[in-house]
């Protein structure tokens, strides 16, 4: 009996993951953030963008802790509460994410000046933008 529950168990646990593998495998991971840019401060943000994340993330890519990046800006608005920017990560899987916070952190010292001046950057674009979501995707490809 004890064996039948076991059983049991390992095929509701793992059968479906199983099953899921039959119809994709995994791609890269995705860190996507929605940003609403407050009513006249779209090119002051993007302004902020170019001359001080561009550099950034490229030191990022360069170092390999990156695959790509993308930004997107939204060209439809369903609400006055939607967003308009999306910045987009691209990292080779989760074991990417592993570790990553230090060396974002070297990389931050060395671009920006350090934890004071990133910190004085985020508090001005807070002033000018809200963060709408912020999420960590699977990219999938169909079998």
């Amino acid at each position: 009996m004890k064996k039948l529950c076991v059983m049991a168990v390992f095929i509701s646990v793992f059968v479906p993951a199983l099953f899921a593998q039959e119809n994709y495998s995994e791609g890269p991971v995705w860190r996507v953030s929605l940003i609403r840019v407050k009513a006249t401060h779209l090119d002051e943000y993007l302004t902020s963008l170019r001359q001080v994340s561009k550099p950034f993330i490229e030191e990022e890519k360069r170092q390999g802790l990156i695959v790509d990046y993308k930004i997107f800006l939204k060209e439809t608005k369903n609400n006055p509460q939607d967003w308009d920017l999306c910045l987009a990560v691209e990292y080779k899987n989760h074991a990417a994410l592993d570790g990553l916070d230090a060396k974002v952190e070297a990389i931050r010292d060395k671009v920006l000046g350090g934890k004071q001046q990133a910190h004085q950057l985020g508090e001005k674009r807070e002033e000018i933008r809200e963060i709408i979501s912020d999420e960590l995707l699977q990219e999938i490809y169909l079998k």
